[in-house]
């Protein structure tokens, strides 16, 4: 059988890029290159959601530093200009129509870009943003990799009221006294994908129901995957879920492997409430719940009652099962937790080191907040999200219905969710980081979230687990703190 551990290296970093990545596509060609940015006029001529913006709303969004004419060198493996033959995103028009700032892409590949980033650092050569990753904060703020974004919060509108909702996410990656990720959204949670029709079949409750009532949670999760396996006819193999979702039960929590109080980090291994969480992902092992094989998308079988994954699966699921009327949820909370957490990634971009153009930098983040936060872009986003993808012949690729994309955007409210973030994925290789993908050479991160899942460790005991890798988590944390 082939193993779901032998693809998940491939997902270390999609959580980082997924958004992106849907939408974008890198040059190829070396690992290093600069894209001519070219005028992007006609986009607003063959753009079918193009954004228009009026004299009187441009008077508006101006503010009193002027970057007009400067040009903001993004390295990254992604394009933010338009590529074969995608529109400009909202935040690229704002930047460039309102604001008159330009974006010249630096092609690195995905597997070198943190190299790229270094020798051009250490070259002197200009970089101005960068992606965000969870590896940023403090690994590459203590590699000397990037700036504060402080003393721009004037600039980007922290300050105006623009970014309010954002406070609490803002503040969670405070480093040093500094902000150096600034989230302007919250992105790509890990959802719960399942079939209401197969639900009703099982004589299941509905998730999306329970979530409302406030009783989605571990219990009822557990309890819908061993009535499902169990009522599994003769010479039926049944299983409760498939995807990657190790890291969701532990931040469901509330509570990090890596704590900081804002001077100091320390080892929170030993915490009562993560050993709940890596006790369920035992239970959920021993009893084979599990389909550990890789799909990508919900099965079209009938075999799994759950799939887990990030919310770039969903397009894709609903293709593959046009009639089981999908429908998503965020992972279910701990039953002692006193509110939903998320598992999730954040939209925000890093400021270099050194760069020449942080007042353009800073403003290119505005734009990214007003694109996530004002009511005429969020619609125009809905719009361009609710289009059907097909091949050329016809066929459809992808889709999300309207009930879907309004849940999503209510999972990503902060409002309603907290969102997640562990130092411990910010503390460089040993911590996170794939290596040959083994239980040996694989990050501690990693392996606390999907070694008992996975069945590839030398025990099957998170109390073995957790004893063998302690060690390791406190000597990276002590490393953090000189």
């Amino acid at each position: 059988m082939k193993k779901m551990k032998r693809v998940l290296a491939g997902l270390i970093a999609v959580s980082a890029v997924m958004s992106s990545a849907v939408s974008c596509s890198n040059s190829g060609g070396s690992s290093s290159e600069t894209i001519s940015s070219e005028s992007n006029e006609h986009y607003k001529e063959t753009d079918e959601f193009a954004l228009d913006i009026d004299e009187s709303e441009k008077e508006d969004l101006k503010s009193d530093v002027d970057i007009s004419g400067q040009t903001i060198t993004w390295l990254a493996d992604y394009d933010l200009n338009p590529t074969n033959n995608n529109d400009r995103s909202v935040a690229l028009s704002l930047f460039e129509d309102v604001y008159g700032g330009k974006v010249e892409y630096v092609y690195a590949d995905s597997n070198e870009k943190f190299s790229v980033l270094a020798s051009k650092l250490n070259a002197g050569d200009p970089v101005d943003m960068f992606p965000y990753e969870w590896d940023a904060v403090p690994n590459g703020v203590v590699k000397g990799q990037y700036e504060s974004l402080d003393p721009y919060f004037d600039i980007m509108g922290v300050n105006d009221g623009l970014w309010d909702d954002m406070e609490d996410v803002i503040d969670m990656f405070e480093y040093d006294g500094q902000h150096y990720v600034v989230p302007y959204t919250i992105s790509d949670p890990l959802l719960i994908t399942y079939s209401r029709k197969l639900m009703e079949a099982e004589g299941l409750d509905d998730p999306y129901e329970l979530y409302l009532d406030g009783e989605w949670d571990w219990d009822a999760f557990m309890s819908m995957m061993e009535s499902f396996v169990s009522g599994a006819a003769d010479g039926q193999t049944r299983y409760g879920i498939n995807g990657w979702f190790g890291q969701a039960v532990v931040q469901s929590t509330g509570h990090t492997i890596v704590n900081y109080d804002g001077e100091k980090f320390t080892n929170n291994i030993d915490d009562p409430e993560i050993e709940k969480a890596e006790l369920l992902l035992q239970d959920i092992a021993h009893k084979h719940l599990y389909f550990p094989d890789w799909v990508g998308c919900f099965n079209d079988d009938q075999s799994t009652l759950f799939f887990a994954m990030a919310d770039w699966a969903l397009g894709t699921s609903n293709a593959k099962n046009p009639d089981a009327d999908l429908m998503i949820v965020p992972f279910p909370k701990a039953p002692d937790a006193d509110e939903n957490y998320l598992c999730c990634n954040f939209g925000a971009k890093m400021l270099i080191k050194n760069s020449q153009h942080g007042e353009a930098v800073a403003t290119y983040l505005k734009c990214e907040r007003l694109a996530a936060t004002g009511e005429e872009y969020q619609e125009l986003a809905k719009q361009k999200a609710l289009v059907v993808e097909k091949t050329a012949a016809g066929v459809v690729k992808s889709f999300v219905t309207e009930e879907q994309y309004d849940a999503l955007r209510s999972y990503l409210d902060p409002d309603n969710v907290t969102p997640m973030f562990d130092f411990g994925y910010g503390m460089g290789s040993r911590m996170y980081g794939d290596g040959e993908y083994t239980y040996e050479t694989r990050g501690v991160m990693n392996n606390l979230s999907e070694a008992l899942l996975n069945g590839d460790a030398p025990t099957d005991s998170w109390a073995s687990i957790r004893d063998a890798w302690t060690g390791v988590v406190s000597e990276e944390v002590e490393r953090f703190n000189k």
